[in-house]
């Protein structure tokens, strides 16, 4: 009679244990998750592409504090190393990425369609994506913020500082979409102020000085849009073009390094956005297949005194300081 009583108790004991695990595990499936891995895909070190990250990294502290985990990987700048990263948070089962950059961006759209992506750092997702008519909200689990300048106003600060410029080079690198999009369109605003243009796309590094050698000799300002290649080669466009002919850029960071001006948007604040973005969906408040692609809320024209001084240049008095590094 003792063993049965043991016995029976024993099962009772089993019976609620079970239960209040069970009980747990619907507790937790319900609400909000206790840890959440958010895996961060960089195309290149660069100051805007790491503000970005930077900013992205601060909106999800700030907002999840200790519940989020973040896996950080740079790919040095190759394009195949990003799939190879964003497979690898694919496999690991994050609960969400970050793409800085289009070729990131690209790797993880093909990689996942139920992992939430966030893209940052992207000049047009249409473009990027392949998609026609782009309305402003991808439809599927992509979405994020885009770095892209109004061009009009890029090809008006040209305007403003060399009216009476002949000819406009356009330097890119032809494999980078958005660099493309980015001088087509800037090239029509010029053309209808009279200048005449003419794109000069680089392949990648090993053609990039002999093209911007061919653009300074032929150009009377060059122009080089948003683009990851340039950003990380600024040195190169500046040791042929300082003092020679004026580089106008797409953003503050190529103009840092090789530009005399620029009207730029903050990557850290377009960086914090989209970590805002991924909190709420993380925590269930907002659907990325829904979400539209949120733009920066302001621009700032900068100039950089070090080449406006070798041009024997001085910035109007609306345009503020890039500070040296």
């Amino acid at each position: 009679m003792k063993k049965s009583s043991k016995l029976l108790a024993l099962i009772l004991a089993l019976a609620m244990a079970m239960s209040l695990s069970l009980a747990s595990c619907s507790s937790s499936a319900g609400g909000a998750k206790d840890k959440y891995v958010v895996g961060i895909c960089q195309l290149a070190p660069h100051p805007a592409l790491d503000a970005a990250t930077q900013g992205f990294k601060d909106a999800l502290t700030e907002k999840l504090g200790d519940k989020v985990e973040i896996k950080e990987q740079n790919a040095a700048g190759d394009t195949p190393t990003c799939a190879t990263i964003v497979n690898g948070f694919v496999s690991d089962k994050v609960d969400l990425i970050m793409a800085n950059a289009t070729a990131p961006l690209q790797a993880a759209a093909s990689a996942t369609d139920t992992i939430p992506v966030l893209g940052t750092s992207i000049t047009e997702y249409g473009v990027a994506l392949g998609i026609d008519n782009f309305s402003g909200t991808v439809g599927t689990n992509v979405s994020g913020t885009s770095d892209l300048a109004p061009l009009d106003q890029q090809a008006e600060m040209i305007h403003e500082w060399y009216p009476d410029a002949k000819t406009v080079g356009l330097l890119y690198c032809s494999a980078e979409p958005n660099s493309q999009y980015q001088v087509d369109n800037v090239q029509k605003y010029l053309e209808d102020m009279g200048y005449t243009c003419t794109q000069y796309p680089f392949a990648d590094t090993n053609d990039m000085a002999s093209v911007t050698q061919t653009a300074a000799d032929n150009s009377d300002v060059i122009y080089v849009p948003t683009d990851n290649t340039a950003a990380n080669n600024t040195g190169i466009i500046d040791n042929i073009c300082r003092g020679v002919v004026p580089v106008f850029a797409g953003e503050e960071g190529i103009c840092g390094g090789c530009g005399v001006a620029t009207l730029s948007i903050s990557y850290y604040d377009i960086g914090y956005k989209t970590g805002e973005m991924a909190a709420d969906i993380l925590t269930g408040k907002a659907d990325v297949k829904t979400m539209a692609i949120e733009y920066a809320p302001q621009f700032v024209k900068k100039y950089n005194p070090a080449i406006c001084e070798a041009l024997g240049l001085t910035a109007p008095a609306d345009y503020e300081a890039i500070e040296a590094e």
